[in-house]
């Protein structure tokens, strides 16, 4: 028969949904290995003794998959192969009443901001000296790396706020201080997340401070590339552009999702943006950072949305160009302001017109590749996949973005998290082929 005791147990930490959740998770496991816990990430042996699922909640699908998790866990849990089953995250954070009563075998849930809570339960400490100490998922090289919680933007379709509270910016200092942390054990590239980058700041420095973080980040030793991730438009702090242009381990690159481009969607999603300023605002930014890639998402068949605002929307991907784009398609989310509104685009509608704009962009990005042809990049090479070694561009984010496949031969050894310069000498719709110059 199983021990029932806690101490010593094997912990298997499975993570649903974003980046964001992928750092909570990471900290978490960091949390459980200073308390002498034996922790891994996902891991595919049943020998562990306790589960715990970092859900999402985000739309629909993510829901589903991340309810699904737990009711195969539970079922390990009533075969005997697993002790105890905990839940948190976004899902649990929303959900907690109704996932107690639909799925009582869990042994507790717990919200996004409930870390100390869950390690009591599992008699472990909460240790407020481990700065920056995470246990990371993804390779050392890199890291995601979060400046903030929460999110006070009033998006109606968005259930974020309901789930991560009000923005909350980490202090600079406090910041500095995990990338250092980070860069003494061989991480090289950072990816800024938060809900909203742009927010950075108001709330603890009364203005809008991410130029100054990003600068100061930029500073920390063995930093080599510093990614920015989810910034908003309304509002974006242009002097963000300046430290990009000065600084050469910024890279060009900004993620920016955009939503919509119709009047009417954007004044219905409350964007605090209207499709000009949108246009200026991108336009803006190229002109400051000539060849920087945007990366951007879109939502299709939000309520309301008619054949005339698709269209609109299509003409507009088009015409701008965007380096990077991923589309969601509209999920009517309980509580947020949009579920007021008729879900009246069809499912099968909402996913043809994503489609369609996945198309036009597939194009777009086949032929900005073609154009790369012949030129010269430096890599971060992330991994070794069958005949290839893979990296990324500086134009590139893990992922979400292109590769650049390097063959592999017998006389060319490539390291995990080394940077080298290639030459494009091929190109598809979403991979480079180069050569090692």
């Amino acid at each position: 028969m199983k021990t029932k005791t806690l101490k010593g147990n094997k912990v298997n930490v499975i993570t649903m949904g974003c980046s964001k959740n992928l750092v909570d998770s990471e900290v978490l496991m960091g949390q459980l290995k200073a308390n002498k816990f034996d922790v891994e990430h996902e891991a595919e042996n049943n020998d562990h003794q306790i589960i715990i699922i970092n859900t999402c909640g985000f739309v629909e699908s993510a829901k589903q998959e991340s309810i699904d998790t737990i009711l195969k866990f539970v079922e390990e849990k009533k075969n005997g192969n697993v002790e105890k089953v905990y839940v948190t995250g976004c899902l649990s954070e929303r959900y907690k009443p109704d996932l107690e009563k639909e799925i009582p075998e869990v042994d507790a849930y717990f919200g996004t901001r409930d870390l100390p809570k869950l390690l009591k339960t599992l008699k472990a400490d909460y240790k407020h000296e481990l700065v920056g100490e995470r246990l990371l998922t993804t390779p050392q090289h890199y890291a995601y790396f979060k400046i903030s919680e929460g999110c006070d933007r009033p998006c109606s379709f968005c259930a974020i706020p309901l789930m991560r509270g009000n923005h909350i910016s980490e202090p600079i200092e406090s910041l500095v201080e995990r990338a250092k942390v980070l860069a003494a054990k061989g991480t090289k590239e950072l990816l800024l997340i938060a809900q909203d980058l742009t927010y950075y700041g108001l709330d603890i420095y009364k203005k809008r401070e991410l130029a100054k973080l990003i600068d100061k980040l930029s500073e920390v030793e063995g930093i080599e590339w510093i990614r920015l991730h989810y910034a908003f438009p309304s509002g974006f702090p242009m002097e963000v552009l300046d430290v990009m242009k000065n600084k050469s381990n910024v890279c060009n690159y900004l993620d920016m999702p955009l939503q919509h481009i119709s009047d009417n969607m954007l004044k219905s999603m409350r964007r605090g943006i209207t499709k000009q300023k949108t246009i200026d605002t991108v336009n803006q930014i190229r002109d400051k950072i000539p060849g920087i890639a945007i990366r951007t998402t879109l939502i299709a068949g939000y309520p309301g949305e008619t054949e005339q605002d698709h269209e609109e929307m299509l003409r507009w991907v088009e015409n701008s160009r965007f380096e990077r784009l991923g589309i969601f398609t509209y999920s009517h989310e309980e509580n947020t302001h949009a579920f007021n509104l008729k879900d009246d685009v069809a499912e099968k509608l909402k996913r043809k017109r994503a489609d369609e704009v996945m198309k036009i962009q597939q194009e777009i990005s086949y032929q900005l590749n073609q154009q790369k042809i012949g030129k010269q990049f430096k890599i971060l090479i992330d991994k070794k996949e069958g005949d290839y070694f893979v990296g990324r561009t500086e134009f590139d984010s893990p992922d979400v973005d292109n590769e650049v496949l390097i063959k592999a031969t017998d006389k060319l050894y490539l390291s995990r998290g080394s940077f080298v310069n290639t030459k494009i000498i091929s190109a598809t719709d979403f991979d480079l082929y180069a050569d090692v110059i």
